[in-house]
């Protein structure tokens, strides 16, 4: 009777720590199951740290490349993420650390966020400002068009003013003549009898004309094309000269004005031939040419 309540008891015994031992083989598995699953979703949970680190990277990489001039600021958020990148690679995932390297994705949004607004800003400035300087650079050829025309202008109607107020004979004639006795002159053709030339020209009216003294050059050739006189020599800004017999003055005041002056006669008499005479103004512009003949 004894022995068959101790082999009961045995058999309760067993079967209580049967069940002890099942629990814990469940609950043992339970924990595993449990940690294996926290650790995939940690992993799951860091992999997608992972990839929103570079997709915003991915992101700066782009505004970077699109960026006209390099922006630093953009260059050291990028090169920060990269560091981030690598750190969350490299650590072991934890729910702490997942969890401010989550808050620390929301920070770096914003951030970029706030960049980007800053670089389009800074865009648009840019585009702006090129546009002004193109445009500035557009008035600024226009007006040195315009101005280069004015030149034009201003150089064609100096030379137009220039030629407008020169000088002109209306009138120009030589006389071989004769003096008398009593200091009339009178005309001559022959070389004996001439003792001077007297050239007269009318210079004409001109309003645009300066108004003062002027001078002008008679020039006489002889027969054999030798100046008659001191034989004077003037040259011109351009570098063109002439030597001429005498140099006549006037007061010339914008109205027609009759000139005359004399040639004396060379060391003994004229000779007999064809002689030429010019007439220059001040700038040796020839503005009259008579010829004639003595016998």
């Amino acid at each position: 009777m004894t022995e068959t309540k101790n082999n009961n008891g045995l058999k309760v015994l067993a079967g209580l720590l049967g069940v002890v031992l099942l629990g814990t083989i469940i609950y043992t598995v339970s924990l595993y199951q449990d940690k294996k699953k926290t650790e995939t979703d940690l992993t799951k949970e860091k992999n997608l740290v992972v990839e929103d680190l570079n997709s915003l990277k991915s992101e700066y990489d782009k505004a970077i490349l699109e960026s006209n001039a390099t922006n630093e600021e953009l260059v050291s958020a990028r090169d920060n993420i990269a560091r981030y990148i690598d750190s969350v690679k490299t650590m072991k995932a934890d729910i702490s650390s997942l969890s401010r390297y989550r808050r620390q994705v929301g920070v770096l949004k914003a951030e970029r966020e706030q960049l980007l607004k800053q670089v389009d800003s800074l865009t648009r400035s840019n585009t702006m400002i090129a546009m002004q300087r193109d445009s500035t650079y557009v008035e600024l050829e226009k007006q040195t068009v315009f101005n280069d025309s004015l030149v034009v202008q201003n150089t064609q109607l100096a030379d137009a003013v220039e030629k407008g107020s020169a000088l002109n004979l209306s009138k120009f004639s030589v006389d071989a003549v004769r003096e008398r006795s009593s200091g009339k002159l009178v005309s001559t053709s022959r070389a004996r009898s001439t003792d001077k030339f007297k050239v007269c020209f009318t210079v004409a009216d001109n309003v645009i004309a300066e108004a003062g003294d002027r001078e002008f050059f008679v020039e006489v050739l002889d027969p054999q094309g030798n100046v008659l006189g001191e034989s004077y020599s003037k040259t011109n800004d351009d570098g063109a000269s002439v030597t001429y017999s005498k140099g006549t003055n006037f007061y010339y005041e914008n109205k027609s004005l009759d000139v005359c002056d004399y040639i004396n006669k060379p060391s003994g008499d004229f000779q007999k031939g064809n002689y030429m005479v010019n007439v220059y103004d001040d700038k040796l512009k020839l503005l009259g040419t008579s010829k004639f003949t003595l016998k």
